[in-house]
């Protein structure tokens, strides 16, 4: 069993196996007393393989230490090469939305089908576990392409935001439908005229005494690059620089990771910010030195570049599958998590390195 958390160190779930659960969400709920950690499986992926995922997978927890396996909660489709869920599609960041108005549980997939071809697949279910049925097999909210994501649920006016990356373009925040399976015609742009590596990506978002934060990566695919953070009193309205979180961070890769959500610990003001590392070890190889300082300087040249790259001009396009099997070179079944405690230096989370904490001590 374990007692503490050892960050960017193998995690295995209480049957002695990797956790498959990456680009992944943590929740609590109050009703059993249990936490709820699901992502992306990867236990099939392999380098230069045809499997990007094999499905959701759900982890459950009463200590955030010792994880016991859920299994699918959902699966993949591997025998319909017309199915977003279909293996070779690549599925990321998977979010589960509970909308009051319909007791229905809510999931929002992101797909990338091709290499001009990024959309969302809208599903939902009667209980958190399934199981779930499409809503929008194939959707393009505000007909724009779609990237890394994260959805958020206001308590008091019930209000639901969709917050993603327009791929290599902007972040646009928009409003939900009542139900939470679409987007309405409000949105704002944010993050706009960067260029590559400065593009955001991965919008996670929290709140805290009333105020909404948003951390994001750069864009620089799987290799790790500093961390952004914001803060703001309205989703349409401005998102204020708050800079890179990851205090005393000198390799400038948000300690080698990106992350994907923030768990707040319920009645206590303790969040954590939870990533994935995407690749372990990968930073020790010459290669990915001579990589790493690329990107480090281009992120230090400053500015605001104008970005050479047109948006994606979908509203001519519909999303599209390519119905056949599709090859995957990075080994992301081996990837490990990150996760660390915020810390406040006035309005700015800030994440120190910790080679291992435990949340009592906190």
């Amino acid at each position: 069993m374990y007692t503490s958390i050892k960050p960017g160190k193998p995690w295995l779930d209480t049957n002695g196996k990797r956790i498959q659960a990456h680009g992944f969400s943590v929740f609590y709920n109050r009703a059993d007393k249990l936490y709820y950690w699901y992502g992306e499986n990867k236990e099939y992926t392999k380098p230069f393989g045809t499997v990007w995922h094999w499905g959701v997978r759900c982890y459950t927890s009463k200590d955030l230490y010792n994880w016991e396996d859920r299994g699918l909660i959902i699966p993949p489709e591997p025998d319909d090469l017309s199915s977003p869920l279909h293996p070779t599609y690549c599925m990321d960041r998977p979010h589960i939305i509970y909308c009051k108005k319909t007791g229905k549980y809510v999931a929002w997939l992101k797909i990338m089908a091709g290499a001009t071809s990024q959309f969302m697949s809208v599903l939902q279910a009667d209980r958190f576990p399934g199981p779930y049925r499409f809503v929008h097999k194939m959707y393009k909210p505000l007909k724009m392409d779609t990237g890394d994501f994260d959805l958020y649920a206001d308590p008091e006016t019930g209000k639901g935001y969709f917050i993603f990356d327009r791929p290599h373009f902007e972040v646009v925040t928009a409003t939900l439908t009542e139900d939470y399976t679409g987007v309405t015609r409000e949105y704002s742009a944010h993050y706009q005229n960067l260029r590559i590596p400065y593009t955001r990506e991965a919008p996670t978002h929290f709140t805290r005494n009333g105020r909404h934060y948003l951390f994001t990566s750069g864009t620089t695919g799987y290799w790790p690059n500093p961390s952004q953070a914001a803060v703001f009193d309205d989703f349409h309205g401005v998102y204020k620089d708050l800079g890179d979180p990851h205090i005393g961070d000198k390799t400038g890769t948000s300690f080698s990771s990106q992350i994907t959500c923030v768990l707040k610990i319920p009645d206590r003001e303790q969040y954590i910010a939870c990533a994935d590392r995407w690749k372990p070890g990968a930073f020790n190889t010459w290669m990915a030195g001579q990589y790493r300082k690329m990107v480090v300087n281009a992120m230090k040249e400053g500015g605001r570049a104008y970005n050479m790259m047109k948006p994606d001009y979908s509203e001519k396009e519909a999303a599209t599958l390519p119905e056949k099997k599709r090859r995957h070179f990075d080994n992301t079944c081996i990837s490990d998590y990150v996760w660390l405690p915020i810390e406040w230096q006035g309005e700015k989370p800030v994440i120190r390195w910790r080679d291992e904490w435990r949340i009592e001590e906190l």
